[in-house]
């Protein structure tokens, strides 16, 4: 599988399992309609329709397209990590019960594990969560 060329800063990231800091991110304030992909292998993750604002510093979602993600207990035991189901890239971490949402579920997500494709192309609606 190919992979897109990545940044040190990426790489830290998505393969490091790193975090950004909070509220430094493209897309922590960034609302226009489209497609949140995977920056390492565009997977399509999230449709901006389930973006909301958490007020916690980066993106955040309360559900995310069939079968793009993967969830896994994080190394410290404590979080669920979320990872791109195309190529395990690190995403963020979701959260449940936080009651932010009616779906009560919140992917926090690095900016810098996604791009954005502006609802200009046509990319599947089909929602999980």
């Amino acid at each position: 599988m190919s992979y897109n060329n990545l940044s040190t800063d990426e790489t830290s990231v998505i393969i490091g399992r790193g975090t950004e800091p909070p509220f430094s991110g493209e897309y922590d304030n960034f609302y226009k309609d489209g497609t949140y992909l995977c920056r390492r292998c565009n997977n399509p993750l999230y449709s901006a329709k389930t973006k909301f604002d958490a007020g916690c510093g980066w993106p955040s979602f309360d559900a995310h397209f069939d079968g793009a993600v993967i969830k896994k207990i994080d190394r410290d035991g404590s979080r669920t990590e979320i990872l791109c189901a195309n190529c395990n890239a690190h995403l963020g971490h979701v959260f449940e019960g936080e009651h932010m949402t009616d779906k009560n579920i919140r992917h926090c997500v690095n900016s810098i594990s996604m791009k954005f494709i502006p609802s200009t192309e046509n990319l599947p609606e089909i929602l999980y969560e």
